[in-house]
């Protein structure tokens, strides 16, 4: 019985245990690690063998379990042969001599988020999907994170660089590490953006272009699986890469550009968040300050995130930044930027910020792409790859080029840069930056360009007055030098922009002004220059002239300096006809008898019907032979018969004082100003139109300077008498010509 009972109290006990054990079983089959699945990064670098140099860093960066357990990463993982030629090259006994923060930048920099495939690393993770052969780079674990630094004054710091390009708001994001990228090369990369052998090995002279290569090295294994990512083997060790902000300060080449950064581009903001989670992890107490770059430059050198207009776009491009070594920088601040100024701290900011600007790129240009990748100030980049450049690096943010000369940036070097550099110009320089800095800073359009200093502006009334306005814009005030009353703000504005617009001479460099000759302006008027003096309508009618007191040669034409304004008329155009016609011996008078009767002329005003203010128009006055003959045609009235007709300037009839009126239209062409400068030739509309609507035209062929020719409607032909032509008036030029025209 007790024997019984034994064996029942036994198989009570073991009934459990075996169901127990099978459910565990099924709970594994279930759960469990599934058989075939491969090992972690880690075990399966062991298992190879040939890496034990790797894993001992590992180790020592702490990273063993990272390696070890789940995850999802990209390792390329350099070999034991790669650090063998590491510690050769460096000088090192082997792994021992390398601590721990050495490891860290090369376990953490060879460590990328998320498993990729040799065949997805050249493509970009966009917002929307994958873009096929449009990424170089990705996003690494390793971050510098708060490092040592001084301040603007001097003083020893803990700082932290900004992980986002200032905006004037946002310069800095809590959450992000700001970790480094690492930059590879591969073939569909490569071939997508038409780059070669040639634009890889221009980096890394000494390295092997493989079309699958991993900075200055290569993958000699690819696509090895592990549990928790992709193992691609490279044959070198790979530190961390410097960002191009680091580079600038390690290196003492690029030292005074440093200085330029760091007192004009650079300050240095509290950071509550980080000085707080620094105390946390190390047990003292420490400000760390955000190291900030003005929101006025293209890109933060320190950030490592590119634009973040989406989240991993630096995997697709970088930065570029341009940097002359000290000596190019030096010669070209004394002799370009401190022309006119005593030292950098009395510069505009403005200056300091193109000058800089002008030697970054928000955008990779690699070394075959020079001539063809472009600034934000549209500008290539303006350097012999073969001799110009003694540094070139691919950095973790971008690449950097160390150069042997600036960047000459068209703002300095065009006819604009004669003003913007020069103090005594500020007035000009203020103006063409409302509207014309761009067009006339470009290189690659030819312009004259009349400066007028502030001294010649103020004696012309005109003067930039800040309690004018809060308008920055319409700070400007108008006191006429011969009394009435003043002018401010936009009203005043109105008038400089005028002259302003006089003084600038699109499409011509012209290189004498010793030989008379005329010159279409900005705004549509024309200035006539001779024996080194200038002059516009409103010095024609002031009885002065510009005198040239200086001139200097810039890239894209030619800048004169004036000893006073180039002035608007005020006057209609009808008193300038009437100055003109008076004198008893003039070739205008014939006109200007039939015009000043006639029903289309204001007596009181000046104005004649049909021509608007502020519009531009051409008249082609027919000599006073010419008015006689066109009587004897019967297209104005007269008296007597033919051939020996003469003018009837006084007629009553309607129909004869029509004559008048269509005559004196079809001699004016309608919203054109042509002088005899050989620019502009072709069909033009004239005031006249025929019963129907229709206009009426005059051919002018201006082809060749001083010499205009007229064809009419009936194929008639004229000839403007230049020496007593390009009379200057209120937007329009007025020309004497060798025979009438007609319209039918």
């Amino acid at each position: 019985m007790l024997r019984r009972n034994r064996l029942t109290f036994l198989l009570l006990f073991l009934l459990p245990v075996v169901f127990i054990q099978c459910r565990k079983k099924a709970l594994d089959d279930y759960y469990g690690r599934p058989e075939g699945l491969e090992p972690p990064i880690y075990q399966v670098l062991q298992a190879k063998g040939n890496f034990k140099h790797f894993l001992a860093a590992v180790d020592k960066a702490g990273y063993k379990q990272t390696l070890g357990a789940a995850g999802y990463w990209t390792l390329f993982a350099p070999h034991d042969s790669a650090f063998q030629a590491y510690f050769t090259a460096n000088s090192l006994s082997g792994i021992d001599a390398l601590d721990s923060s050495a490891c860290r930048r090369i376990v953490t920099y060879c460590l990328v988020y998320y498993a990729y495939k040799k065949e997805r690393l050249a493509d970009y993770q966009s917002n929307l999907g994958w873009v096929a052969n449009s990424a170089f780079k990705r996003r690494t674990a390793y971050y510098t994170g708060v490092y040592n630094d001084v301040n603007t004054t001097g003083a020893p710091i803990k700082a932290i660089a900004s992980n986002r390009n200032n905006n004037g708001v946002v310069y800095y994001i809590d959450a992000d590490n700001n970790n480094k990228y690492i930059p590879y090369f591969e073939t569909g990369f490569m071939s997508g953006k038409s780059l070669t052998a040639y634009d890889y090995n221009y980096f890394y002279p000494n390295s092997t272009y493989t079309g699958l290569n991993v900075a200055e090295g290569w993958i000699v294994e690819k696509d090895i699986p592990a549990e928790n990512g992709v193992i691609h083997v490279i044959n070198r060790v790979i530190t961390a890469l410097p960002s191009i902000d680091q580079h600038i300060a390690s290196d003492p080449r690029y030292s005074e550009f440093k200085k330029i950064l760091d007192k004009f581009l650079v300050q240095y903001v509290y950071n509550a968040t980080v000085s707080d989670n620094y105390k946390n992890i190390h047990g003292t107490p420490a400000d760390i300050f955000t190291k900030i770059y003005s929101a006025s430059l293209a890109f933060s050198p320190n950030n490592e995130n590119f634009l973040k207009l989406q989240d991993n776009d630096g995997q697709s491009d970088g930065y570029t930044m341009f940097v002359p070594e000290n000596a190019a920088l030096t010669n070209y601040v004394n002799t370009v930027l401190l022309e006119h100024y005593p030292s950098l701290e009395s510069l505009p900011i403005n200056i300091i910020n193109d000058f800089v600007n002008a030697h970054m790129w928000r955008t990779a240009v690699w070394p075959s792409k020079f001539a063809s990748t472009f600034n934000a100030a549209g500008e290539e980049a303006r350097f012999n790859a073969a001799t110009d450049i003694i540094d070139k690096k691919v950095l973790s943010n971008g690449m950097f080029y160390g150069a042997n000369k600036v960047q000459e940036a068209n703002v300095f070097t065009s006819v604009y840069g004669k003003a913007y550099l020069d103090p005594d110009y500020s007035i000009m320089t203020s103006l063409l930056n409302l509207d014309l800095k761009f067009q006339i800073s470009n290189i690659n359009q030819q312009y004259t360009l009349f400066l007028i200093s502030n001294a010649a502006f103020n004696a012309a009334g005109y003067f930039a007055d800040p309690t004018v306005s809060n308008n920055v814009n319409e700070q400007w005030r108008y006191i006429p030098p011969g009394g009435g009353a003043q002018l401010t703000g936009s009203s005043a504005l109105v008038r400089l922009q005028r002259i302003l617009n006089m003084h600038v001479i699109p499409g011509r460099n012209i290189t004498d002004l010793n030989a008379p000759g005329v010159a279409a302006a900005y705004s549509g008027e024309f200035v006539k220059y001779s024996s080194n003096t200038v002059m516009a309508a409103g010095n024609a009618d002031a009885g002065n002239v510009a005198t040239v007191v200086n001139s200097k040669t810039a890239r894209n034409g030619t800048v004169y300096y004036l000893d006073r304004i180039l002035e608007f008329s005020e006057r209609t155009i009808g008193r300038h006809i009437e100055a003109l016609g008076t004198p008893a011996t003039s070739e205008f008078k014939n006109f200007w008898e039939y015009l000043r009767r006639s029903p289309i002329y204001n007596t009181t005003t000046g104005e004649i019907l049909q021509i608007a203010s502020g519009s531009f128009y051409t008249f082609f006055i027919p000599n006073n032979a010419s008015i006689v003959a066109a009587v004897n045609a019967g297209l104005l009235p007269g008296t007597g018969t033919a051939p020996a007709m003469v003018p009837n300037f006084n007629p009553t009839t309607p129909a004869d004082r029509e004559k008048v009126s269509n005559f004196i239209y079809y001699h004016i062409l309608n919203k054109r100003n042509i002088g005899s400068d050989g620019q502009e030739s072709g069909t033009f509309e004239t005031i006249f139109k025929f019963p129907n609507g229709d206009p009426s035209t005059l051919f002018v062929n201006n082809s060749t300077p001083n010499a205009i020719v007229l064809n009419d409607m009936m194929n008639r032909s004229g000839n403007v008498i230049i020496a007593n032509s390009n009379n200057l008036s209120n937007r329009c030029m007025i020309h004497l010509v060798d025979n009438y025209m007609r319209s039918n």
